[in-house]
């Protein structure tokens, strides 16, 4: 009897040993739950931009759409949000979206490869649960709606690397469309146009920059918020670049190479 509960023994201790190291990290995350997607290029304008004549520069960093400024913690927007019944409620499907930075990703590639893992699904397991505990896995966009009038609203976030705050709000609307061709489509389309653009000005005051924008100075990586035709753009490209260049920074400073002797 003693010597077949040894064998037993030795069985289950050879089991656990040949469990992948990523079990323990897995049980904390159910993936199912969240969108995660990798980080990319993001579309910046960083095009020269210059004062109108007389005018004076804008407080942007103060401007807010629908609530939501630059620079706000995607804690605060969320309660915003989330928490609060107000005219704006997160999409039905994947309101929040996930991201790892790229240069993170590849560190945690080669550190999931040394353990063993080379199955894709493993892989991409293994990144996600190590992103997410360490803090790396953060919450990039917000999409919001609002059904009545069909608005939306995307917010971006930067990295835990800057405390995840906002860096770009996009801001849509329905008034450049037209239900048709005839004569009186059209005139309904500038009347719509006509009153959303009264209301930008009503709120933000006139541009100071061209026709369409409003900026901090003229270094575009201020804070600036252009208008389009049913359309809003606020954001803050330096706050965005100053994320990437600590991310990229970090990444290379944490990165666990073997540990080579000579």
């Amino acid at each position: 009897m003693l010597k077949k509960f040894g064998y037993f023994f030795v069985l289950i201790s050879v089991i656990l040993a040949a469990v992948p190291a990523i079990a323990e990290d897995e049980a904390l995350m159910d993936f199912e739950e969240i969108a995660i997607t990798d980080s990319s290029d993001a579309d910046i304008t960083t095009e020269f931009v210059e004062l109108n004549g007389d005018a004076d520069v804008a407080s942007v960093a103060a401007f807010d759409i629908a609530g939501i400024m630059l620079g706000m913690q995607f804690e605060d927007v969320q309660t915003l949000f989330f928490k609060n019944h107000g005219l704006y409620t997160p999409r039905k499907k994947d309101s929040i979206i996930y991201t790892l930075h790229n240069d993170w990703k590849a560190n945690l590639d080669y550190e999931c490869r040394a353990r063993g893992i080379v199955a894709t699904n493993d892989m991409e397991k293994c990144i996600n649960s190590l992103a997410r505990n360490r803090g790396l896995l953060y919450a990039s966009e917000l999409h919001l709606l609002r059904e009545n009038t069909g608005e939306k609203i995307i917010v971006y976030f930067t990295s835990n690397a800057t405390d995840n705050r906002v860096w770009r709000v996009i801001y849509t609307n329905d008034v450049n469309e037209q239900e048709g061709l005839a004569e009186k489509f059209e005139k309904q389309r500038e009347n719509k146009i006509l009153a959303f653009w009264q209301s930008v000005l009503d709120k933000y005051g006139a541009p100071n920059s061209g026709t369409d924008k409003w900026i901090s100075s003229t270094n575009s990586y201020d804070p600036m918020m252009t208008a389009y035709y049913g359309k809003l753009d606020l954001v803050d490209n330096g706050r965005y670049a100053s994320d990437q260049s600590k991310n990229i920074q970090q990444a290379r400073e944490n990165f666990k190479a073997k540990p080579y002797a000579f």
